[in-house]
């Protein structure tokens, strides 16, 4: 199982990394998202974990896997022999216009069973990660 959404936001590529990267505050904005908690300090980095608790969705622990400051991060989580692979990546188009790329992506003997069972909120769950970090960029001035 993979899915793939993008979206343009009208919002310098710096402003939609700082929001993307501070992954615990992703519940404030995002409803996909009930809770997550670093289970380390300071920012955002390659190893960095978390817990992520999200509705319909049991309990998860992420840990970044790929890390580049500014652009791009993906971290995965495994259980039941399932491992899932999310990929958050954000290109400039311009001065103050950006894209969000976020991937979901799932491998191991079970992922087709999950896949049926959980792929289409996975999918709606993605889009409306998308649509609403845009909202967030576009809509709330940042610093």
């Amino acid at each position: 199982m993979r899915f793939e959404v993008s979206e343009e936001i009208a919002a310098p590529q710096e402003q939609v990394w700082r929001v993307l990267s501070e992954v615990v505050d992703w519940p404030h904005w995002c409803p996909t998202m009930t809770s997550v908690r670093r289970l380390d300090s300071g920012p955002l980095a390659f190893a960095s974990a978390a817990r992520v608790r999200q509705p319909r969705l049991p309990t998860a622990l992420w840990r970044v896997t790929e890390f580049e400051p500014g652009s791009r991060f993906e971290w995965s989580s495994t259980a039941l022999g399932v491992t899932t692979r999310g990929g958050h990546r954000v290109e400039r188009l311009g001065e103050r216009r950006s894209r969000v790329t976020l991937t979901l992506a799932q491998r191991g003997a079970l992922a087709p069973l999950l896949g049926l069972l959980y792929g289409r909120l996975s999918r709606r769950y993605i889009s409306l990660e998308a649509a609403s970090l845009k909202h967030r960029c576009e809509s709330a001035p940042m610093t």
